[in-house]
């Protein structure tokens, strides 16, 4: 059972916080043994749900390719061991793609060379905008229901972040404030009740209907890695979104697992209802801040 990568939920941070720091630029976005897998199902969804995962508007052409330029000269200064280019063609982890092919928008190419997915955010009269995206791992979104939408109305529906709270305000001058040479990352969590990295759900319900039956043993974590890196000439700013997928038995397998399962309790008996009903946990949350204490007391016990 692989160890969880990351871990937001261990007090370094609160839910429904903006939570951004700095990014080393060589760190921009990363690239593991599971490349080659997530590369596999995005190039099937690009068969399947192409209309659903990616969006384009017309005036974005030379911003995406700024983007892809960028992230090319990125993966092989940083990520060589990965990555091979021979003329216009990127090989990695089993898979290539033409970087010239004019065909598949620029932003089609960036995405299907990294596990990361990507949406380009524009500065509009009414607020930073998605004006483009390869969103092949929606974390219960929709990219048909936010796109060429401005940040107010993308998190409408989060707790905290309506338009006109501070929240609201200062994600918008972060996005202004934002540096070229100096990018921006921040970590997000939430519950699925299945191993699914493609989980478009439009609206959150109170409850997640795939809750149902399921023991709080059986869940996953949904860790977010999110990036924010400005282009220097467009100004536009692309948005990096890494999915990792970690059962919630994992926990126990860290050195700290015991602590971090206390953690990820105290966090979700911390959340509002407003909150709870936003993730989805209105019926597991006391099962999972149970399933997650027994696991702690556990750990202690060895």
């Amino acid at each position: 059972m692989n160890i969880p990568t990351y871990a937001p939920y261990d007090g370094s941070s609160k839910p429904f916080t903006i939570g951004v720091s700095t990014l080393d630029p060589h760190q921009w976005v990363e690239t593991d043994s599971d490349l080659g897998r997530y590369l596999d199902e995005k190039q099937q969804l690009a068969e399947t749900h192409y209309d659903d995962i990616v969006r384009a508007a017309p005036d974005t052409g030379q911003a995406q390719q700024e983007c892809l330029d960028l992230l090319v000269q990125h993966l092989l200064a940083d990520h060589a061991g990965h990555y091979r280019r021979t003329g216009d063609r990127m090989e990695m982890a089993g898979h290539s793609v033409d970087l010239c092919d004019e065909t598949v928008p620029p932003i089609v190419r960036a995405g299907s060379l990294i596990a990361d997915d990507l949406v380009l955010l524009r500065k509009k009269e009414d607020g930073w905008t998605i004006v483009a995206a390869h969103l092949a791992f929606p974390s219960s979104w929709s990219l048909a229901e936010k796109f060429n939408r401005p940040m107010d109305q993308v998190h409408a529906t989060v707790p905290g972040f309506e338009g006109g709270t501070r929240n609201a305000l200062l994600v918008n001058r972060i996005f202004d404030n934002l540096q070229p040479a100096i990018p921006a990352k921040r970590y997000n969590w939430s519950i699925n009740w299945t191993y699914a990295l493609y989980h478009p759900v439009s609206l959150r319900p109170v409850s997640d209907p795939l809750s149902t039956g399921l023991s709080a043993a059986n869940a996953f974590i949904r860790v977010e890695r999110q990036s924010l890196r400005k282009l220097p000439i467009s100004g536009d700013i692309v948005f990096t979104i890494r999915i990792y997928l970690d059962p919630l038995r994992a926990l126990i397998d860290r050195p700290d697992g015991g602590l971090l399962a206390a953690k990820l309790a105290d966090q979700l008996e911390s959340l509002t209802p407003d909150q709870v009903n936003y993730k989805g946990l209105a019926e597991k949350r006391d099962d999972l801040v149970r399933c997650l204490r027994d696991a702690g007391l556990a750990a202690k016990a060895v």
